[in-house]
């Protein structure tokens, strides 16, 4: 009898949908590790030379219309008008599609972005193929181009998440609010201190972890203008993600700093970064939240690209868990509030550790195991 074969699919190499994907890999590697994984950007696969280019326009809307790309976002009308576009799109990568599962013949197969999600539901659809189909979400707020007749499982962050699928017209039984899936790794219980030593940073000072996703986007020059002038002291640990510009023209100022910098490209210790810090500066990525959450972080949330962001906002701020933050200056009163009120700071890492979702990736990896 061969072993079981699970297929996870996501799109571009450096996105929290990638990540999320690996994290469940990894949990059911860890859990059955003669289970044969495949985990693809099926977007590359389907269209290798078209992945820059739509990579670009989303960057671009994002960072040069984000108002624009705010009433694209889940608008009914919109999502209703590009039904027909999908179906074409999803007909003419069929046979793709088809070598792929014909090559690898999933038992089941994982979504953690919709465009797959939706490329592998009209699969079944169209060719009457039976895998089992789950769709993980990755935001805090549900959007409806994930909504397909043949998905057979949704993985819901909350249970507040749960009843907006519900309210959509998923049925209860597919629902499963296990949370957002990340590294197992983030879970291990290290030592601020030890953890700071380690880094070389100053074990008993106040710390600040800057990031901006896995692209690296965001003020994160300003951020780090306006907390080198704090009166009292802090260091600081800066994520520039594959934002090479924003981290060569920080590297070039570190020796004029008055503040201790600490600076990374592309990290891949975040679990250590996080747990050296005191306060998450950060843009609202849903699998960036859901790493502090399980670390009891607080966070402060700028620059939140509209849409998905925007919802995990309002989301994590409505139980409390974040604060938002208007612009760089704005930080001089949230961070010397802060700092100066441990209280508060111990209120948000309590709210964090409340509505975390630690064991997300394992819960996930039984359910898929378990089909």
């Amino acid at each position: 009898m061969r072993s079981k074969r699970i297929l996870l699919m996501h799109i571009s190499n450096v996105s929290g949908h990638r990540s999320a994907s690996l994290a469940i890999e990894k949990a059911i590697k860890t859990q059955s590790p003669q289970t044969e994984t495949l985990t693809i950007n099926l977007f590359n696969y389907v269209h290798p030379f078209g992945e820059g280019f739509v990579n670009f326009f989303y960057m671009l809307m994002i960072q040069r219309f984000p108002f624009a790309w705010a009433y694209l976002y889940d608008n009914p009308y919109w999502v209703k008008k590009t039904e027909r576009f999908k179906e074409v799109i999803h007909r003419f990568n069929l046979p793709k599609l088809e070598i792929l599962f014909d090559n690898f013949h999933p038992d089941a197969v994982i979504s953690t972005q919709a465009f797959p999600c939706g490329m592998a539901a009209d699969f079944k659809r169209i060719k009457g193929a039976n895998f089992p189909l789950v769709a993980v979400l990755t935001d805090f707020v549900p959007h409806s181009y994930w909504i397909y007749d043949t998905v057979d499982y949704y993985i819901a962050p909350s249970e507040e998440v749960k009843q907006r699928l519900m309210e959509k017209g998923i049925s209860h039984e597919s629902i499963k609010p296990f949370g957002i899936p990340f590294d197992l790794k983030f879970n291990s219980n290290l030592n601020k201190c030890e953890i700071r030593k380690k880094l070389n940073l100053g074990e008993n000072l106040f710390t600040i972890l800057v990031m901006g996703g896995g692209q690296g986007l965001g003020p994160i020059k300003e951020v780090i203008s306006v907390l080198d002038n704090f009166k009292f002291n802090l260091q600081v640990i800066v994520v520039c993600g594959m934002n090479n510009r924003v981290y060569s023209w920080v590297k070039k100022r570190l020796k004029y700093y008055k503040k201790t910098i600490l600076l990374f490209g592309y990290a891949q210790n975040i679990e250590e970064l996080m747990s050296a810090a005191d306060v998450l500066i950060t843009k609202p990525g849903g699998i960036t939240c859901a790493e502090a959450l399980s670390k009891g972080l607080p966070m402060l949330i700028i620059s939140p690209i509209p849409g998905q962001e925007a919802n995990n906002t309002s989301y994590l701020i409505n139980r409390g868990a974040a604060l938002a933050v208007k612009t760089p200056k704005d930080l001089i009163d949230i961070v010397g509030n802060l700092y100066n009120q441990p209280d508060r700071l111990k209120e948000l890492s309590e709210a964090s550790l409340r509505i975390a979702k630690p064991h997300a990736a394992r819960d996930i990896a039984q359910l898929i195991l378990d089909l």
